[in-house]
């Protein structure tokens, strides 16, 4: 009888790091991006008025 040869797996774990790694940069680059877009917001000290009917939204409801 012959010997069954065990399947080398090196080739599949380089292309699991490889996958991991990638999954892995693409999340760092994305935080980074995140993080670097936000700024605080401001306090002017004055409420907000919230919805304003302004004459381009007047406008945009006279086409409606």
């Amino acid at each position: 009888m012959t010997k069954q040869q065990k399947p080398d797996s090196t080739r599949r774990n380089l292309l699991k790091g490889i996958a991991g790694a990638a999954a892995a940069g693409a999340m760092a680059g994305t935080v980074q991006a995140t993080s670097e877009n936000t700024k605080p917001i401001e306090d002017t000290g004055k409420e907000s008025t919230g919805y304003r009917e302004t004459q381009h939204v007047k406008d945009y409801y006279d086409t409606l």
